[in-house]
């Protein structure tokens, strides 16, 4: 018979950093719960839509980039015993509803769509890579690779055309505010 109690994973570090940490595993949880999200709508409209596979291809390469954060982010909080947000199934209809809109107006505006939403999480991860560099070395780490990669994913929809989407400015202004918003409320529901 096994001794169950030495098969639990250790908790979350102990200290007064493990409320703010908790909380930034649970947004980043839920902002590439809810990229994976824009993606899964964008390739739906792309790939039923004739002379779009290129442009679905390029989509479902950036998707599969943020479905890897997502997993880390699940292990994570799993292996610190963080709560995800209570609002999943909210992110993922949302979310499938903006990529599925953002493809219906056009590439252009879906590469919109990605170029706001990564300007936000890019700014919003590098904050915290610095916020936890001290203190969680390890963690923070991890957080400017995906930066990084977001960074990418912004740079690609920027050379496929977003800023000559129609209402870019506009389109990219509503879209950066909701995610912004966004990251507010998946830090405490």
């Amino acid at each position: 018979m096994t001794n169950r109690t030495n098969q639990k994973r250790p908790p979350q570090k102990p200290g007064p950093r493990a409320p703010r940490v908790a909380e930034m595993l649970r947004v980043d949880h839920a902002g590439e719960y809810g990229a994976v999200a824009i993606y899964r709508g964008q390739r739906a409209v792309f790939d039923a839509l004739p002379g779009k596979a290129a442009i679905a291809a390029k989509i479902a390469e950036m998707e599969d980039g943020e479905a890897a954060h997502l997993e880390a982010f699940d292990k994570l909080l799993v292996e610190r015993r963080v709560r995800p947000t209570l609002l999943s199934p909210f992110w993922n209809v949302a979310g499938f509803g903006l990529g599925a809109a953002t493809a219906l107006m056009g590439e252009k505006a879906a590469m919109a769509c990605t170029a706001a939403v990564e300007d936000v999480i890019e700014k919003h991860y590098g904050e915290q890579a610095e916020d936890l560099a001290t203190s969680e070395p390890e963690l923070a780490a991890t957080i400017t690779q995906f930066r990084e990669d977001e960074l990418e994913h912004k740079h690609t929809a920027e050379d496929e055309g977003a800023h000559d989407a129609p209402g870019y400015r506009l389109l990219s202004a509503v879209i950066g505010a909701g995610c912004r918003v966004a990251i507010k409320v998946a830090e405490k529901v």
